[in-house]
């Protein structure tokens, strides 16, 4: 079984993980991870212990980090350390946060993903092949979120917009379309348009839950694996 520690237990993500990881005959929820002086610290969410000692990473096999940039950052030092594998799904990363990331990578296994979702993942499978095909169409990208949702655009959209760029398009953070309205867990849609017609890609997420189903799947995936970093498509297509 795979020792495993949420981090941002405490959120609506960190909540749903330990629920479905509690669930996963492969996994040993051990512990769920917050900042000390968090109210939860030494209470208990669905059985599993709340604490707020980053050395705690030391008695995982895997981290899966779903909190906040700094914390995500603080946690990297003892990862490294204790050589411990780790699932990152924090979003809003600056640029030199993911390179403290990558640096990491060096010494342990890191996935590290703007989404966790198969659905996604397999958008951002579609975006590259429709690049490849259709090179002098227009493109568009649009994404809608909760309003609650701080970073816009959000890191899917971002990695929509580097897949294309690297088929050649000219995609701006600036030039995509960002919504923030009620509850909307996430929505995303890429357009291709000419002369002669419009092709649409859209993914629509009904539940956070398929987040945290990617999750706990790529933990069982890269606990024990060699040093790398590592994303979602190889999570789930090799």
């Amino acid at each position: 079984m795979v020792k495993v520690i949420v981090s941002g237990a405490c959120g609506k993500m960190g909540r749903r993980i330990i629920q479905l990881a509690k669930g996963d005959s492969q996994i040993d929820l051990i512990a769920g991870l917050e900042h000390e002086g968090h109210p939860e610290v030494g209470k208990k969410i669905e059985g599993v212990k709340i604490v707020g000692d980053y050395a705690q990473i030391k008695s995982c096999d895997c981290l899966i980090d779903f909190s906040a940039p700094a914390a995500t950052m603080a946690h990297i030092p003892h990862l490294v350390k204790f050589k411990k594998s780790v699932v990152i799904g924090t979003t809003g990363l600056t640029q030199d946060q993911q390179r403290v990331i990558q640096e990491a990578s060096k010494t342990i296994a890191v996935v590290f993903s703007p989404n966790m979702s198969i659905g996604v993942n397999l958008l951002f499978r579609l975006v590259k092949m429709a690049g490849e095909v259709l090179k002098n169409y227009k493109v568009y990208v649009e994404e809608a979120h909760h309003i609650h949702k701080k970073d816009a655009p959000s890191g899917t959209a971002k990695k929509i917009g580097q897949i294309l760029n690297e088929e050649g398009f000219s995609i701006k953070n600036e030039d995509i379309k960002s919504i923030r309205e009620d509850e909307i867990v996430g929505d995303h849609r890429i357009v291709f348009e000419s002369g002669m017609d419009k092709i649409e890609l859209f993914h629509s997420a009904k539940t956070r839950d398929i987040f945290a189903q990617g999750a706990v799947r790529a933990c069982r995936w890269v606990a024990g694996k060699k040093a790398g970093l590592y994303s979602m498509g190889e999570v789930l297509f090799g």
